[in-house]
């Protein structure tokens, strides 16, 4: 598995390797029930503390990517198939986005304010029939 992660950016590094992770599983790359690589074993190739990647095994659990259990290790859940759904949709939102000269920042400030103020609930899924 390859864990992408740039020291010079502001952005810290467990969010950095939480986030390479996210893409892996958004991109099928990963699947529901596959084991993540020890945290120790990230730790030791990236030449990071272990508790920074801790931390980011521990923010994909509490997203609900990753099921971590003593004697298991991190387990990716079935939340995975809902992330690798939602993949192509929000790939093709943020074409659209840059198309109409929307920046990322301002589409992530959209996307938080559908979901801080709830109407994302109250649409239909385009995939669900409706009578």
């Amino acid at each position: 598995m390859l864990i992408r992660i740039d020291p010079s950016r502001e952005t810290p590094l467990w969010e950095q390797i939480a986030a390479s992770m996210r893409s892996s599983i958004a991109a099928g790359r990963l699947g529901a029930g596959d084991r993540l690589p020890s945290a120790r074993e990230v730790a030791a190739s990236l030449d990071l503390n272990l508790h920074t990647v801790l931390r980011a095994y521990q923010q994909l659990r509490d997203e609900g990517l990753v099921d971590l259990r003593r004697g298991r290790g991190a387990v990716v859940t079935d939340a995975a198939s809902a992330l690798r759904e939602l993949h192509d949709d929000v790939r093709a939102l943020a074409a659209r986005a840059r198309r109409r000269g929307i920046t990322p920042g301002a589409l992530a400030s959209l996307l938080a304010d559908a979901e801080t103020h709830g109407g994302a609930d109250d649409l239909s899924d385009s995939s669900e029939e409706t009578s």
